[in-house]
């Protein structure tokens, strides 16, 4: 049985962690020229090329052979999260008008340049399964659905396009739960600065 994987954890600094774990770095061996994976690692034993300091046999490869990839993904924001409680009170409902702002939302991560786009929305966003289907409707497969009402959106916005960039619905959830996150550190700073 083949195992597939995509595992993607965010830290504030990677490089930190990895300085803690015995890991080899990821290879991309079908480009030109060959070099490390931007995040990819693995934390078993996989062929190991010494003189590149990184796997032995192409990511993809690695995958179709069984070896589990993890990838490690800096994510500034996580950087002012002070502790676990913290966080917690970040992940709390943030204030939705706040996107209605925008040079609020253009500060936002994964939102940024997107302000447009949310005001093209009928109805607002004001939940994390409404933000999540937000993020999703900007990748190129599913852009079409940019104006309709949430409902409409609902009925297509999580099935697969074959050749064409998308979100699968667990990635937006956990990317909707970092933008608020990001919110409530923004609005955080703001009162703090006030």
């Amino acid at each position: 049985m083949k195992f597939s994987s995509d595992i993607d954890i965010d830290f504030g600094n990677r490089d930190k962690i990895l300085e803690h774990i015995k890991h080899v770095p990821a290879s991309m061996r079908n480009v030109t020229p060959i070099r490390k994976h931007a995040t990819g690692i693995y934390v078993s034993d996989i062929p190991y090329d010494s003189i590149n300091d990184m796997a032995n046999i192409d990511y993809k490869e690695a995958e179709d052979r069984g070896y589990i990839k993890l990838d490690l993904l800096n994510v500034h924001i996580y950087e002012s999260v002070k502790d676990e409680q913290h966080l917690v009170t970040l992940m709390s409902e943030p204030d939705w008008s706040k996107l209605s702002d925008r040079s609020f939302v253009e500060q936002l991560v994964h939102l940024g340049n997107n302000y447009n786009n949310i005001m093209k929305m009928p109805e607002p966003i004001n939940s994390i399964p409404r933000l999540a289907m937000f993020l999703a409707v900007i990748r190129p497969a599913k852009r079409h659905l940019i104006g309709l009402a949430w409902s409409e959106v609902a009925k297509t916005v999580w099935d697969k396009v074959d050749g064409e960039y998308a979100f699968k619905k667990s990635h937006s959830i956990a990317y909707a739960t970092l933008v608020v996150v990001h919110m409530n550190l923004l609005t955080e700073s703001l009162n703090k600065s006030n």
